[in-house]
């Protein structure tokens, strides 16, 4: 698995107990919570990610406004189609 995103999976509480093949979800504190809350704050931390990597590719590129209208839409969109604010 990607580092990345293996390190958003823990971020989310996504997690394997030892010898059970089950994927449980953990807060903070943790508490085992409701599996869709996890995979709901994953899919919110996979959006954040890619919006950050379209943001650093924008001010790579301050001076190419197209570049940067087509970017900044894509950024808008991606957490549209997920269903995931900003």
């Amino acid at each position: 698995m990607n580092e990345r995103i293996n390190n958003l999976r823990l971020d989310a509480g996504i997690s394997q107990l030892k010898d059970d093949p089950r994927l449980v979800v953990i807060d903070r504190e943790g508490n085992v919570i409701e599996p869709l809350v996890g995979l709901e704050k994953f899919a919110r931390l996979i959006v954040k990610e890619c919006r950050k990597v379209i943001e650093e590719d924008m001010d790579a590129n301050p001076d190419d406004e197209e570049f940067n209208f087509w970017m900044d839409h894509a950024r808008q969109i991606i957490g549209e189609h997920i269903g995931v604010e900003e």
